[in-house]
């Protein structure tokens, strides 16, 4: 048994932390994956079933890359059903489990008050879980990721991803946060944090997550 799980390891980031993992983890997925490292551990079921199975799984760490769009999730209450509900089920289940540590990945600008919905969803999920009382807590706020997404194109990313190079030369001093990083970086970031002993609720934002991954 891995002492570490992860769910959303479909998603771009995920995949690239179970690519990148030298140690071994419980992949818990809706979904076979293709092509999965031996050293790794899948479970498959639905997600309403994720938190029991964490809390039976009872790991030290558990990372959560669970995300989607608004467009891909095909409303805004479908979105914060993940974005939201899940990320919190997921986490009060390794709560239940003992879990001490739990890494999740949000997003640059997430705020519990901010008028945009998606950074307001992803800033009340971060409230969500400080409130959970973990001994460590790590919040990855990525700005637009880049990389191979496998799965359906999403339009607006892929054009985001062309002009990326050129609006990140723009952006300098407070706004280096939100350039654009590749998944690998926030992945092997995700991977220098597993096992980190220093207590309290730490945010991570892109000359960060680039320092942890380098």
């Amino acid at each position: 048994m891995s002492d570490t799980l992860i769910v959303g390891a479909t998603g771009l980031v995920g995949q690239s932390v179970v690519v990148h993992a030298a140690e071994p983890l419980t992949i818990l997925a809706r979904r076979e994956i293709a092509d999965l490292p031996a050293r790794h551990r899948l479970i498959v079921a639905p997600p309403e079933r994720w938190p029991d199975i964490v809390a039976a799984e009872k790991p030290a760490t558990v990372i959560s890359c669970l995300g989607t769009t608004i467009r891909q999730a095909g409303s805004q209450p479908a979105f914060r059903a993940v974005d939201h509900d899940l990320v919190l089920a997921v986490a009060e289940g390794a709560r239940k489990a003992g879990s001490t540590h739990l890494i999740s990945v949000s997003s640059v600008g997430a705020n519990a008050k901010a008028g945009n919905f998606y950074l307001r969803t992803k800033g009340e999920a971060e409230d969500g879980l400080r409130k959970l009382g973990f001994d460590r807590l790590d919040l990855l706020r990525p700005g637009l990721l880049t990389g191979d997404r496998q799965g359906p194109p999403r339009l607006g990313e892929g054009l985001a991803m062309i002009a990326a190079p050129l609006s990140d030369a723009l952006l300098h001093g407070s706004l280096r946060r939100y350039r654009s990083i590749p998944a690998e970086k926030v992945a092997k970031a995700i991977g220098a944090l597993v096992g980190n002993p220093a207590p309290g609720a730490h945010i991570h934002e892109n000359d960060a997550i680039r320092a942890l991954a380098d």
